[in-house]
């Protein structure tokens, strides 16, 4: 099937937005967690919203499942191809339709960079307030599918608070517009974050925002994460909301200094970076509070303009690849606390740390208390993989019996599924997959991912005992 929908795909598309040789498939075979590899059975590169539509159609005439991926920066394997399916990749959609600034809109195809459309209204004194540390790279069709953060969501919200509609193609080869403003259920809010398993967007209406009038962005130092962890809690409790409020402990400190020079305070077992803005009188005002507040810290910097506050930034925005510069290997993990919760959490972290002999840096969103936990690891040393994977889960784990997530932003892909029932009950999960069957009755969206055990679309929802008929017959297969 999968050959002769291939031909098929041929006739759609020029000859180089067809992929099926062996080695340029395995450009495509993991996102940004590459410790889930499959090649895709074929790849395709559309150009236009028509062209997805009948490429997915295609796939449920010939029964074969499809993957959406975009820029490939996901931490979660939500990208991963389907051997036996196509990989829909969206890069070559990458136009800025329309840019409305008195309505402060702007509408752009899935593979327009997050950072393209703070540069195309920078000078005329607006931004997209969403920020994923890889959003020089990251596409605003994979923001739509993990609902991304990033270091200002503290204050401004996730991708989700910025997406006013989206054009989508559902999982049968429709094209249908999901508006924030359409009465009813909000089936757009469904949508954001449901990782490719709903369809795929193909034109996207994001919000814009004011530039701040004043940003003031401070660099504190303290000598170790307990100090931190204490002063973003006197943060939050002074009644300060900054735009960000971020943290890296020493292991991470050392990373960025090696592959970036971030040149952080010497001896620091802990930086935050604090960035307040809004009006000037507000900004002047939050800030004597927060040198207050950071008394304990034995530096504090204050970003002059916009070239120190970009200096500040540097080591934060590059932390994750940055630990490639101290260990062979690692795992990214994405886990939220309440923020009451971090010191504890932390300290047990430390603990799991020293008993696995595993090293782990710990960077944070410490403002609203979304870990992301580096778990460090030699690859080549038998047995260190398996510990780290050990200390990876038991991080998750503290996150639910904290009353925390298992993802913050990075999303569930095949990386958490089997976490999931920790967090949700069976009839929690029989709910989600009702939604999902509702959008995709054949199965063939993303399959796989976010759920550990899905069910086939019409199965009534309970604990099944043996196999499906269906699947015992060879008529479905039960991903």
């Amino acid at each position: 099937m999968l050959d002769t929908l291939t031909a098929a795909l041929r006739s759609l598309l020029p000859p180089d937005s067809v992929i099926t040789d062996p080695v340029r498939l395995r450009t495509y075979e993991c996102d940004g967690l590459t410790s889930h590899r499959a090649t895709p059975g074929v790849v395709v590169l559309p150009a236009t919203a028509e062209q997805v539509a009948r490429i997915v159609r295609m796939c449920n005439d010939f029964g074969v499942p499809f993957v959406a991926r975009g820029s490939g920066t996901g931490l979660s394997g939500g990208a991963l191809p389907r051997e036996d399916g196509v990989l829909i990749v969206t890069s070559k959609m990458r136009r800025i339709l329309e840019i409305d600034l008195p309505d402060r809109r702007a509408v752009v195809e899935p593979g327009v960079t997050n950072l393209a459309i703070t540069e195309a209204v920078r000078d005329a004194g607006y931004y997209y307030a969403p920020d994923p540390s890889s959003q020089q790279v990251c596409s605003i069709g994979g923001n739509m599918a993990e609902n991304s953060g990033g270091a200002h969501c503290l204050k401004y919200g996730f991708t989700v608070n910025h997406v006013e509609a989206c054009e989508i193609v559902t999982p049968d080869g429709d094209l249908v517009v999901l508006d924030r403003m359409d009465p009813g259920y909000d089936l757009l809010g469904a949508f954001v974050g449901s990782e490719g398993t709903l369809g795929i967007a193909t034109r996207i209406t994001v919000r814009l925002s004011r530039a701040p009038e004043a940003v003031t962005t401070v660099l504190a130092a303290f000598g170790d994460i307990e100090q931190g962890g204490r002063a973003v809690s006197a943060i939050i409790g002074a009644g300060i909301v900054p735009a960000a409020i971020e943290m890296m402990d020493a292991l991470a400190i050392e990373a960025a200094e090696a592959a970036v020079a971030c040149s952080y305070p010497q001896g620091a077992g802990a930086v935050l970076i604090v960035e307040l803005d809004g009006p000037r009188e507000s900004v002047e005002r939050e800030f004597a509070r927060l040198t207050e507040i950071c008394s304990d810290a034995f530096e504090l910097r204050v970003a002059a303009g916009p070239e120190e506050r970009a200096a500040i930034w540097k080591g934060r925005k590059s932390a994750f690849a940055a630990v490639g510069r101290i260990s062979p290997a690692y795992i990214v993990q994405d886990g939220v606390v309440p923020r009451t919760s971090l010191p504890g959490v932390l300290a047990a972290i430390d603990r799991l740390s020293r008993e696995h002999g595993i090293r782990v840096a710990n960077v944070f969103h410490a403002g609203d208390g979304n870990l992301h936990p580096l778990v460090l690891f030699d690859d080549a040393e038998p047995g260190a993989g398996e510990r780290a994977e050990a200390v990876s889960g038991a991080i998750l784990d503290l996150c639910v019996e904290h009353g925390g997530s298992i993802t913050g932003e990075h999303g569930v892909g095949v990386d958490k599924a089997r976490y999931m029932p920790k967090m949700f009950t069976g009839a929690d999960l029989d709910t989600m997959q009702l939604l999902r069957c509702a959008f995709d009755p054949g199965g063939l969206s993303n399959p796989g991912k976010v759920f550990p055990t899905p069910r086939l679309c019409g199965e009534v929802p309970g604990v099944r005992k043996g196999a499906h008929p269906l699947v015992e017959s060879g008529r479905a297969e039960q991903f």
